[in-house]
């Protein structure tokens, strides 16, 4: 029996992945913050008889605590793990820190990637067939990335946050494959195409009517799943790949270079010391 841990998974396409798994009979642990979503899905996995094979930890993975929290559990109760899907996101119309002085958006879509990746290696080591799977928008213009203000602190603008997290995301991926030259773990990133989903966030007025608009548009949520389950079900050969929709994404080219990625994982390292000093 798998298990599957999925962030965001108390809604649109994580939720519908939870009940996917739940129906192939495997363990799944959904991480989400809404405790109201997830006794929905708790009771739903009930009336499948699938009780005892899902477990949700209520967690803001906008915090870095919270991700070592959510990993000390993991580990103590899941010492294999065979996928880690990473669909946790949260648009804001405005910035916002955290409480431990991070950008939100930089907080939650990039850092618990990362925290969670790298914590999680070895447990996902002991697995068969173990897969990462970045539900973000893999390719992109790495001249977009801010290098001397990640965190947007000068001047925000919402979309183009999303899209630096998004190419903060692939570099991740670059850094870990290149950290575990000799893993068996696939990495996936995957964007299957805009879905009518929840598009949980904080909205403006007029991002609000843009969101409304995409929702009218997007691919129902089984289409999404249904191109995440046929990578799942056939796991790519080489460590690291990238896909919009059905078509391959480039990852040889300069959206994906290794010297960005390593530079952004020091910094990374260098943010997390910090706050670890100075929350210790």
């Amino acid at each position: 029996m798998k298990t599957v841990v999925i962030t965001g998974g108390t809604d649109g396409i994580g939720r519908a992945l939870a009940f996917t798994h739940l129906e192939r009979g495997e363990q799944v642990v959904i991480i989400g913050r809404s405790t109201d979503k997830a006794r929905a899905i708790m009771e739903a996995a009930a009336r499948l008889g699938a009780a005892d094979r899902i477990e949700f930890l209520q967690a803001d993975l906008g915090l870095v605590t919270e991700n070592h929290r959510v990993l000390d559990r993991l580990h103590t109760a899941y010492p294999v793990v065979d996928i880690l899907v990473l669909g946790a996101r949260f648009y804001r119309s405005t910035r916002s820190a955290t409480p431990e002085g991070f950008e939100a958006s930089f907080a939650l879509f990039y850092l618990s990637r990362h925290l969670l990746t790298y914590g999680l290696a070895g447990s996902l080591e002991r697995a068969e067939t173990p897969m990462i799977v970045d539900l973000s928008g893999p390719g992109g213009e790495l001249s977009r990335i801010r290098w001397d203000d990640l965190q947007f602190a000068k001047s925000y603008d919402p979309d183009a946050v999303m899209h630096q997290c998004g190419k903060l995301s692939d570099l991740l991926a670059v850094a870990f494959t290149e950290d575990h030259p000799r893993s068996r773990i696939r990495y996936l990133l995957l964007h299957p195409g805009l879905t009518a989903t929840g598009f949980t966030g904080e909205y403006s007025a007029t991002d609000r009517a843009l969101v409304e608009d995409m929702h009218r548009r997007g691919q129902p949520v089984e289409a999404a799943v249904a191109r995440i389950m046929r990578h799942l079900d056939n796991p790519p050969t080489a460590p690291l790949s990238a896909y919009m929709q059905e078509n391959a994404v480039d990852i040889e080219g300069a959206a994906f270079d290794p010297g960005a990625a390593r530079r952004l994982r020091d910094h990374t390292r260098e943010l997390l010391t910090t706050a670890g000093s100075a929350n210790g």
